[in-house]
């Protein structure tokens, strides 16, 4: 049977996405609070995805690149194992403070958590090698492709990092556009494409996610 030319408009079918999974009163407050920070916490579908992929991996050690206000740290909390810990790195010590607000009133316990203030690219490479299930980037874009190499690092065999913004508001496709940001999330898909060591795959989630699985 020939599918009819379907009506819906895109618009619609993207809010039907976003909605298939409605955030509860802690992640929408969450996220309101991220938007008084400025900052852009993942969509709730992008946030659905991680925590699947928490729990697809019953993973108990997970990094964070990017705090932001504690969205993607709950959503990802929530799919972990019930003993995982969840560390969380940021420069701006306000982004860490609403995270931490977002986790005691989903209930987190504090021993769950880590958050380190500081460079993810200071920190990240005293991390231990092998040692996480889970990577999760949502930071500077511009540094997309060497968050990457740090990632893949600390996964173990068969673990997943995750890139959020990997469509960059449809700036990647756009050649007109070639700032810093833009190009580093063109790099990063490149790099993740060409990895051999790499299972990837796009997804028009939110503003795009890049997930690779480091193959075993």
């Amino acid at each position: 049977m020939t599918p009819e030319t379907p009506t819906t408009s895109a618009s619609a079918l993207r809010d039907y996405v976003e909605d298939y999974l409605a955030e509860d009163e802690v992640l929408a407050s969450a996220r309101a609070r991220g938007r008084e920070l400025g900052c852009m916490p993942i969509a709730p579908s992008g946030g659905s995805a991680l925590r699947f992929l928490a729990a697809a991996l019953q993973a108990r050690v997970v990094v964070e690149v990017g705090t932001g206000a504690g969205v993607s740290g709950v959503w990802l909390l929530r799919g972990m194992a019930a003993d995982g810990v969840l560390t969380s790195i940021d420069l701006e010590p306000e982004h860490q403070r609403a995270a931490r607000r977002a986790f005691v009133a989903a209930g987190v316990s504090p021993g769950r958590t880590r958050l380190i203030l500081g460079q993810a690219l200071d920190v990240l490479p005293r991390l231990t090698d092998g040692g996480y299930d889970l990577v999760f980037v949502d930071a500077a874009k511009a540094e997309y492709p060497r968050y990457l190499e740090e990632g893949v690092r600390l996964l173990r065999p068969g673990g997943v990092i995750a890139f959020d913004n990997a469509l960059w508001h449809g700036r990647v496709v756009d050649p007109a556009y070639k700032d810093p940001d833009t190009n580093g999330m063109r790099e990063v898909a490149r790099l993740v494409r060409a990895d051999e060591r790499l299972v990837p795959v796009l997804l028009p989630l939110g503003d795009g996610l890049l997930l690779a699985a480091k193959a075993g």
